[in-house]
């Protein structure tokens, strides 16, 4: 895959994840005592990660991670966000997973960088009890999971629905 299309492909899916993680585009729910919104950033992400691999991936995450990082004032969402890429690609493209699996899996490894990283700030940065930012932390991690498992099925209809359409009727090396 040329630069140009990596770099292009990479923009364009990274903006479309900002564009998902705005609050129009999102479905609210209540969580217990919780208000939140699920979003589909994650969508383009693993798109990206299967359909071009882990380089793709991982600027995929952490560049269109940026808006989202802003917007809920923890800088760790693009770091983690570009893992999320970067394991996908790594899982569909060196491991041949089939793009659910490779997301899913990779929602696990970024889970765990968001279970350290949010406890973290909650307890240093926002000063919030132990007990009640590992609360924060559990009913975010059950909202992420959710939205990995969603957008896991998505990208795994609209990965070979892409590949069928002719954009990428193979699987593409990190050449």
């Amino acid at each position: 895959m040329s630069r140009t299309r990596m770099l292009t492909l990479a923009a364009l899916m990274a903006a479309l994840s900002s564009i998902l993680s705005v609050e129009p585009f999102s479905i609210p729910i209540v969580f217990g005592p919780f208000a939140s919104r699920i979003h589909f950033t994650q969508l383009p992400i693993f798109l990206s990660g299967c359909i071009a691999g882990p380089l793709v991936g991982f600027l995929t995450g952490a560049i269109g991670g940026i808006y989202m990082s802003v917007a809920v004032s923890i800088p760790f969402i693009p770091i983690g966000l570009g893992i999320l890429g970067f394991s996908t690609g790594f899982f569909a493209k060196r491991l041949k997973l089939r793009p659910f699996l490779s997301s899913i899996l990779a929602w696990c490894i970024q889970s765990v960088y968001v279970l350290i990283t949010d406890y973290i700030w909650f307890v240093s940065f926002r000063l919030m009890p132990r007990n009640v930012a590992l609360g924060v932390v559990t009913s975010i991690l059950i909202k992420m999971t959710v939205e990995a498992v969603i957008s896991s099925t998505l990208a795994e209809v609209l990965v070979h629905s892409i590949r069928r359409a002719g954009f990428y009727p193979k699987p593409i090396d990190d050449d």
